[in-house]
């Protein structure tokens, strides 16, 4: 019993640490990192909690910390994505029959330029009729499969690239004002353009693709965390709609998408309704929400999904908005205060940004 004990006291110290490693203000991969697996953390806790109670060991008052440290930690993740499970307050309501008003359908896939199953994207854009699709990771080979789709989506945003970060943007609506820019590194492009419907809406979209923090993409969280709040502090400042779409390459519970979030006044339609993650298609017990839709306080939620698989290692997801401000005016977008503006001024002095970089389409 002794060694299970070691064992158990071992395995609950990682987790400890793992659990408090995200609270530091440290911003290389290996500490980042651990914003992603929260839900798998908390099993693992509950499981180790459950194994403690288990055996009846010699040393009981020993086992009651392992469990008060196990259950702590599994309390602490609970925290953070209990916001994604159906059992919180939605932030964004639910469209009503009776509600009219222009809709707005946006799909985003991350390809995985590798992936040569193009046809099933393809397919899924038949089926599912977008008004917007933005896929990331695409190439020339890319643009050239997707040509199929200019037929019906004559605006088209082109930015092949070789280093998986292409960008193509594909819509039914009116494009005006649209420019690729790079707004923290010379090689990581976004879009950001106009959306104008047939009834004379105009919604500003912002599709990002940041790097995330890893050891074979960007040693530290800097630029993608930049990024982010570059965007949120712009679009704090339209009046007209505005989504951010696209793969951030970070969960929707990180203190950074929160920090997102709070600078930009938008919404998360997951909130409230469930994780959908979106990453990776092949490991379930490795799984996360990477690709996001987020919406100003205009927009009403009639669907949201995660698709099925395209081969990539992202499923695509796919968000149906109704532009109805009236209703949408009651939702309540997340507080900030003055911590998190001198945090989100420290994180663009790492990177000598400003949200007046991020272009403004539409003026």
């Amino acid at each position: 019993m002794a060694s299970v004990l070691i064992l158990l006291t071992l395995l609950s110290s990682v987790l400890l640490l793992l659990t408090l490693a995200p609270l530091s203000h440290c911003r290389y991969w290996w500490v980042r990192v651990w914003d992603f697996p929260r839900v798998q953390l908390l099993v693992i806790a509950l499981a180790l909690a459950l194994t403690s109670s288990y055996y009846e060991l010699e040393s009981t008052l020993w086992v009651t910390l392992l469990q008060f440290v196990t259950l702590g930690c599994a309390a602490y993740q609970l925290l953070w994505i209990y916001p994604y499970t159906p059992f919180a307050r939605k932030q964004v309501k639910d469209a009503r029959p009776q509600w009219s008003g222009t809709t707005l359908k946006v799909m985003v896939s991350n390809v995985l330029t590798p992936n040569r199953q193009a046809d099933k994207l393809l397919a899924l854009v038949e089926q599912q009729r977008p008004d917007v699709l933005v896929a990331v990771e695409t190439d020339q080979w890319w643009e050239d499969q997707l040509k199929p789709l200019e037929q019906h989506y004559p605006w088209v945003i082109r930015c092949p690239q070789d280093n998986l970060y292409g960008m193509h943007v594909y819509s039914r609506i009116a494009v005006r004002d649209a420019k690729i820019q790079y707004l923290v590194d010379a090689e990581i492009p976004s879009a950001h353009l106009l959306l104008v419907t047939e009834e004379g809406t105009e919604v500003s979209l912002h599709c990002l693709h940041p790097t995330p923090p890893s050891p074979t993409e960007n040693d530290v969280s800097t630029d993608r965390d930049a990024e982010l709040v570059m965007v949120g502090k712009s679009v704090k400042q339209r009046d007209i709609p505005v989504i951010v779409t696209g793969d951030m390459n970070d969960v929707a519970w990180s203190r950074s998408t929160r920090l997102f979030l709070k600078v930009s006044g938008l919404m998360d339609p997951r909130r409230g309704r469930g994780m959908f993650s979106t990453f990776h298609a092949s490991y379930p017990f490795l799984r996360w929400p990477l690709d996001h839709v987020f919406h100003s306080k205009h927009f009403v939620l009639k669907a949201l999904k995660r698709l099925p698989s395209i081969g990539s290692d992202h499923y695509p997801f796919y968000v149906e908005l109704l532009y109805h401000p009236e209703q949408g005016a009651e939702q309540q977008e997340l507080q900030h205060n003055g911590a998190d503006e001198k945090l989100a001024r420290e994180v663009l002095h790492t990177v000598a940004g400003d949200e007046k970089h991020v272009h403004r389409p539409g003026g």
